[in-house]
């Protein structure tokens, strides 16, 4: 009896097959193949500058390949720019918001497709009503009329998801959607996720997070150095496994916090007050520590950092350095006192993106590569060149614009252009947010080594593992308020999220 022929696999959704790109001498992407099915979630891993960015761009229709092909629905393709990508179902949701500041959260999400009315005029309560029901479909109470600007990265990233929801993709590509996300947004937004998989989308999902690899993606496809590593299915692979492929080499302790004894006060905060913000936040680190501030997004801990730092006023309160009071609402008087502030938004806030790599290093000290306003080209390559050596930069030449880099070289940049200044205080905010597993080792490392060096270190991070990994004393804020302060020995899980959340241990267990 003749058995019937198996059914054949349905065809991807959308797949690259050997497909190659360079930029210049760098080679990208080399011979990489990748195939998104209906109704999955695909994980995509490797470090920063392993590939990931460019192979999303090749989706997204921002770049084309040298060689290799794309296929949508099993046949060739080639998207004439990110409209063709857009228009053929294919939606991404970049690490980096990238929303028009003076726009509306409604005009930001329906740019350029705003449903009109009688002769051509903009529907302006169609796209409120549209705006509001994606927001209710995320879970979130975001009001269409509010204008983007000072919105909160977690902010700007949900508005950067409803955009690409309002598309109805059938392909969503996520890169780093979660790095500013509560463990609640995280969880509504899997959930939304989910509901998308059971429509029948395709999914490809990029964290540096790699529980949340795990917890989301049934299979994952790893990168290393622009080459393909493998594409496997999830199920009996573990995290140390998948880093093991994704650095190739077993890696080393992720926390490698040494003891070190800490010093005379570095930095003193009293009854810092913010109205609305912050209220009677006082503190202190002391030199050689390493101390983390706790908290859910909106808490007001990047804003207290902020505050200390100068970059915005405080309505009270005062900030003493090294025993002498601070200016208030002066981030040139913090930078004399030897503070040092590496901020939360790096490419906002922490980068000239259109500058040179070299040109970001020496912003803060061009008083010391020159004279007369004039700045000596020599001693400005010279210092970026010693720290790029430091912090074993990955770049193609120093004269390049920082924007080509990846963003964990991204984030070493800001932290050289500030440790150039020889901070007494280093204030460090998501200090490893969006960056691969291999570069938040170094990160840590280097934080380690200066506390070592006596450098009092204030840092802000929304990783919990990475706060009881590397402090030694966490501060947790609720609501715009100090209500803890642990020693690293009674830090755990439970007695943080107990005092970020408002509620007592009990409770929390």
């Amino acid at each position: 009896m003749t058995q019937p022929e198996p059914a054949a696999a349905p065809a991807p959704v959308l797949a690259l097959e050997e497909v190659t790109k360079s930029f210049g001498n760098v080679r990208a992407l080399r011979g990489v193949s990748l195939r998104l099915h209906a109704g999955q979630a695909h994980a995509l891993a490797g470090e920063n500058g392993a590939g990931k960015s460019t192979l999303i761009k090749i989706l997204a229709g921002v770049h084309g390949p040298d060689s290799g092909t794309v296929l949508l629905d099993g046949r060739p393709v080639s998207f004439a720019g990110p409209a063709g990508a857009r228009d053929a179902g294919i939606a991404v949701i970049y690490q980096e918001p990238t929303l028009f500041a003076d726009l509306s959260i409604a005009e930001n999400i329906f740019m350029g497709r705003q449903p009109r009315r009688a002769l051509g005029r903009i529907d302006h309560a169609a796209v409120r009503e549209a705006t509001a029901a994606l927001m209710r479909r995320l879970g979130v109470d975001l009001d269409p009329d509010r204008p983007a600007r000072g919105l909160s990265i977690a902010d700007q990233q949900i508005v950067e998801i409803a955009k690409a929801l309002s598309f109805d993709a059938r392909v969503l590509i996520m890169d780093e959607p979660t790095a500013a996300l509560t463990g609640t947004e995280t969880a509504r937004l899997f959930a939304v996720v989910d509901a998308l998989r059971a429509e029948g989308a395709a999914v490809l999902f990029i964290s540096h997070r790699l529980g949340e690899i795990f917890e989301l993606c049934g299979s994952v496809t790893t990168l290393r150095d622009g080459a393909l590593v493998a594409t496997e299915d999830l199920d009996g692979l573990t995290e140390d496994d998948l880093v093991r492929r994704m650095v190739g080499r077993d890696l080393e302790e992720l926390y490698p916090k040494q003891d070190t004894a800490s010093g005379e006060p570095a930095l003193t905060v009293r009854r810092l007050t913010r109205e609305g913000v912050f209220h009677d936040v006082s503190f202190e680190v002391r030199r050689g520590e390493i101390v983390a501030l706790a908290g859910l997004v909106g808490a007001g801990r990047s804003e207290v950092v902020q505050a200390v730092f100068g970059v915005d006023s405080a309505d009270a309160g005062e900030v003493e350095v090294g025993g002498e009071k601070l200016r208030p609402g002066s981030p040139t008087a913090a930078m004399r006192a030897g503070v040092a502030l590496v901020p939360e938004d790096r490419r906002q806030r922490g980068l000239v993106m259109e500058m040179s790599i070299e040109r970001n290093i020496a912003l803060t000290g061009l008083d010391r590569l020159g004279s007369a306003g004039v700045v000596r080209r020599t001693l400005e390559r010279s210092r970026a060149a010693d720290w790029a050596v430091r912090l074993q930069l990955k770049y193609g030449r120093l004269s390049d614009s920082v924007g080509v880099l990846s963003g964990g070289n991204q984030q070493k940049v800001v932290l050289a252009k500030w440790l150039a200044t020889e901070p007494g205080v280093l204030i460090v905010d998501e200090p490893t947010r969006g960056i691969d597993v291999g570069t938040k080792a170094e990160v840590h490392r280097l934080l380690t080594a200066l506390a070592a060096d006596g450098i009092a270190v204030l840092m802000v991070s929304s990783d919990l593992p990475e706060v009881l990994g590397m402090a030694d004393r966490v501060l947790v804020m609720h609501e715009g308020r100090l209500v803890a302060s642990l020693p690293r020995a009674e830090a755990t899980e439970e007695s943080v999220m107990a005092a970020a959340t408002g509620r007592s241990s009990e409770e929390a267990a």
